[in-house]
């Protein structure tokens, strides 16, 4: 069996070697780069029965699947696609992988407990798990979205799918406002850029999916933070919040996730779908 990624541009990709380390080169893994979606998805269909799919491509492979997951289809994105017999069915991994990061700043040791029982399936136990317990609370848990772009939208369903009431901000709110109305029954609240310090400190769950860094963010003292905050941001390449500021978080006792373990997340619930078998955990931890 094959496995690769497609979408342009991926040189940079650290996705072979993850999907290496997951299965101690068990599987050939190749990166498909190509400008146009439609000549990297005939090789897909031709040499490899399962595949990552990165920008510019998601919302296209979400198109061209014959099943579409629950999660993909509230996106409306998908970054895997894998053949079966009913045909090419397509799964969302930012989706998963936030469901992971979130189970384990609250839960650690969860994913290689769950997995360890479940195997390639433990995601959606996972998932379950820590819905039922975020439920019990007294008060719902309060959701912050920055940016409503592809992996923005997956990090929103994620959060209303744990349980939490959701705001998601974004430069423009008419984009916004429209992915809200297509999924009313999760009753998400919007607003601009411009509102992130004041919904900062109250929320318990912050996903920063922005690609730069907000003007304000330099500016950020260590009680514009929620003491036991969960704070996840999606950029591992060019992080918004590192130096002083990533120090003020540490202060205010912010359970701060870096972008590069919500890649690792993905990558271990991704790639079990793909494969059908459950990955190395510890070897894409290193």
């Amino acid at each position: 069996m094959k496995f690769g990624l497609i979408g342009n541009p991926i040189s940079h990709s650290q996705s072979p070697e993850l999907f290496r380390r997951a299965y101690n080169g068990k599987y050939d893994y190749d990166l498909i780069e190509g400008k146009y979606f439609e000549e990297s998805y005939s090789k897909f269909l031709k040499g490899y029965k399962a595949i990552n799919v990165t920008a510019p491509f998601k919302e296209a492979a979400y198109e061209k699947a014959d099943v579409v997951s629950g999660p993909a289809a509230l996106i409306g994105a998908a970054n895997i696609l894998v053949k079966g017999e009913d045909g090419v069915s397509c799964h969302n991994s930012d989706f998963t992988g936030i469901i992971l990061c979130v189970a384990e700043a609250l839960f650690p040791g969860i994913t290689i407990e769950f997995y360890g029982e479940f195997g390639e399936r433990a995601h959606i136990k996972i998932h379950q798990f820590v819905r039922d317990r975020l439920k019990a609370l007294e008060e719902r848990p309060k959701a912050l979205i920055v940016s409503c772009g592809g992996a923005g939208k997956a990090a929103a369903v994620a959060a209303a799918e744990l349980g939490c009431e959701v705001w998601i901000l974004n430069r423009s709110l008419e984009k916004a406002e429209k992915f809200v109305k297509g999924l009313p029954e999760y009753r998400f609240r919007t607003g601009g850029l411009d509102e992130f310090k004041e919904r900062l400190r109250i929320s318990d769950l912050v996903i920063y999916t922005a690609p730069a860094a907000l003007d304000c963010i330099t500016e950020l003292e260590k009680e514009d933070f929620k003491p036991g905050q969960i704070f996840l941001e999606a950029n591992y390449k060019n992080p918004s919040f590192k130096g002083l500021t990533l120090a003020r978080m540490m202060d205010a006792q912010v359970r701060f996730i870096p972008g590069r373990m919500w890649l690792i997340n993905q990558a271990i619930s991704g790639y079990a779908l793909m494969t059908g078998e459950a990955p190395d955990i510890k070897s894409l931890l290193i």
